[in-house]
């Protein structure tokens, strides 16, 4: 008799885990054949790589908060952090090409300079919330008003760009292509599967899990746990720092409403892909279809009239508010 409802807490125990792993891949591929009823378009592979060259940017900012969200985790500033980034290597390139008198090395500098500073924001991210004893939540809403304040500042209100010769040189690393792929997706897909090795095949992953479901209980099994926070917010910022250096020559610019709402889509996409919002347990190929299911659903809006597209936000707090309920059932 007193097995039987521990034989039940496991088959259910089984099925939670089984749906978290097929839910966003079932989520996607409906969406997918809504799209292509919807409009004729949506299936042309123009289309296709146009929605997965958009998914990059959040895509891979999305794999380093899904290591931030598993160990319990958050950080709001990603998208002014990417901002600010944007800005500081648009004025650094600017600025050093001529020095240097080499446009190519100074884009290869500027790129450089873009992953330093987003590793730096994040050590800055892991140190206040570690050694400062600060709660993510704080720390990171702080530094999300700070970085665009900044940057604000160094525009004086308006736009930073890239001056038109070395927007050329730069052009190639977000609309050239390799294999007739888009170069932000191949550098979107050598990411991911990094971080899923790291978080799934490595002892750090597992740290970092055991952080998220009890940290008091890692510290009693000797893990690191200060260790492994900074790690994983130095990982978030390099992430956001990759991010960027593709973005920069999408448009050449950087204003106080670049990367807007950036931190509301990466933990979007990193809880529709079935990570648990309380910590503890990842999924990096979930962050990965969550990503692109917030993609196709803009790609949707777009396309159709069936919603404004001016509710493409609304629809991302929609789908944050309902998988949380349901992670809470």
């Amino acid at each position: 008799m007193s097995r039987t409802p521990a034989i039940s807490h496991r088959g259910s125990r089984h099925f939670s885990l089984h749906w978290r792993s097929l839910g966003p891949a079932l989520g996607l591929a409906l969406l997918c054949l809504a799209g292509a009823w919807l409009n004729s378009d949506f299936a042309s592979l123009e289309n296709l790589l146009n929605v997965l060259s958009r998914t990059a940017f959040i895509g891979i900012i999305a794999v380093g908060m899904c290591f931030v969200i598993t160990t319990g985790g958050i950080d709001l500033s990603v998208g002014s952090m990417a901002a600010l980034i944007a800005g500081c290597v648009i004025m650094f390139i600017n600025a050093a090409a001529p020095w240097l008198d080499s446009p190519l090395l100074a884009v290869i500098l500027g790129a450089l300079l873009a992953l330093i500073m987003g590793a730096l924001c994040g050590l800055a991210h892991g140190l206040l919330i570690t050694k400062g004893r600060i709660e993510p939540f704080i720390v990171t809403l702080g530094t999300l008003g700070i970085f665009r304040a900044v940057l604000t500042y160094l525009s004086d209100g308006g736009a930073l760009s890239l001056d038109d010769s070395l927007l050329a040189i730069y052009a190639p690393v977000y609309y050239g292509s390799l294999a007739g792929i888009p170069i932000p997706v191949w550098v979107f897909v050598l990411v991911a599967i990094a971080g899923g090795i790291i978080l799934g095949r490595t002892p750090y992953g597992r740290y970092v899990q055991a952080v998220g479901s009890n940290e008091q209980v890692a510290r009693y099994a000797a893990v690191d746990v200060v260790r492994v926070k900074i790690i994983t917010y130095v990982l978030l910022g390099l992430c956001v720092g990759i991010a960027t250096l593709l973005y920069v020559p999408r448009l050449g610019s950087a204003s106080p409403t670049t990367g807007l709402l950036w931190e509301l889509e990466a933990i979007t996409a990193v809880i529709v892909g079935g990570t648990v919002l309380k910590g503890g347990s990842g999924s990096m190929t979930g962050t990965v279809i969550g990503a692109i299911v917030l993609s196709v659903i803009s790609n949707i809006l777009n396309l159709t009239s069936v919603i404004s597209v001016y509710l493409n936000a609304a629809v991302q707090g929609v789908a944050i508010i309902a998988v949380a309920l349901l992670q809470r059932r």
